[in-house]
């Protein structure tokens, strides 16, 4: 497995980033894309948000390497969003929010983040996504279901973040008819996965102000490096065939998914490990035929 460092770049113009980055596919962090005097980095911290929704249940999610089988693993505990706040505030942990939006309980958060727009309107603005996560805690590997292009903005903390193109799905185990691989690519097992040493990826270091843009159909792993929170925008699939794939994936593939998962059970998920475990393998052999 190669891994290069993703660019930085600051000022770009909306032409530059659509014909260098976002049609090519190509990621890069932007230390610009969320403007520096917004109001989210004076006022956000976690005492505000305590204040504005500390007694907000939430539902509280561990590693999800245990949970191959399913979309999203199941939530290992439940307690207030205060409670939850301080358990990552106090040392590592691999607890993680999923599916909690503080932006959408209270949406006039959103009028504290101003845009530096380099995609020339094409982010949704109005549907942003709000993640946290303790130190150490991870989100494996995998593709964005619906394809869009997404920038993640962190406003507190560090992440780490590994960047696959589609193109390499199948070095990467990819679970058919799922959205994440099979392998542990932070550790990964060259015996059992060969496929993973092709893999040729991206690094991206991401701190406070700073957008990482991952491309539609992308892979990405995300590490938390110390605890800390970010916001993610989307903007739409751009070609016909990322609509029709996000299509395809959000409407048809995860519910035959679920239908042969509930009829089939452990049947089912070996049939999928061993499907791809043999595209691997094919994919090996194309990356042999290249080097002779």
């Amino acid at each position: 497995m190669r891994l290069s460092p993703v660019e930085r770049a600051k000022t770009l113009s909306s032409r530059d980033f659509l014909n260098t980055y976002m049609k090519p596919r190509r990621p890069i962090i932007l230390k610009d894309f969320v403007d520096p005097g917004s109001p989210a980095f004076k006022k956000w911290n976690y005492e505000y948000f305590k204040e504005i929704a500390g007694n907000q249940k939430v539902n509280i999610y561990g590693s999800e390497l245990e949970s191959l089988d399913r979309v999203a693993s199941k939530p290992i505990a439940q307690s207030t969003f205060s409670e939850y706040l301080d358990i990552i505030s106090s040392s590592p942990t691999e607890n993680r929010l999923f599916l909690f939006n503080l932006l959408s309980l209270y949406p006039a958060l959103k009028d504290d983040i101003h845009y530096n727009d380099v995609t020339n309107g094409k982010i949704l603005k109005w549907l942003p996504f709000m993640f946290f996560g303790g130190e150490g805690s991870i989100t494996r590997n995998h593709i964005d279901i619906d394809m869009s292009h997404v920038f993640i903005t962190q406003f507190q903390g560090i992440k780490r973040i590994w960047l696959f193109p589609w193109e390499q799905s199948d070095l990467m185990y990819k679970l058919p008819y799922n959205f994440h691989s099979i392998t542990n690519i932070k550790e990964p097992d060259y015996d059992e996965f060969p496929a993973l040493r092709y893999l040729n990826g991206y690094e991206a270091v991401i701190g406070p102000g700073e957008t990482l843009y991952i491309p539609s159909g992308w892979w990405h792993y995300i590490q938390y490096e110390t605890e800390g929170y970010s916001v993610s925008v989307r903007a739409l699939p751009s070609s016909w065939l990322e609509k029709w794939r996000g299509f395809k994936n959000v409407v048809l593939i995860r519910y035959f998914d679920n239908a042969m998962r509930n009829i089939f059970r452990e049947i089912w998920f070996r049939h999928k490990v061993n499907k791809a475990k043999r595209k691997a393998l094919r994919a090996i052999k194309k990356q042999k035929s290249f080097l002779i």
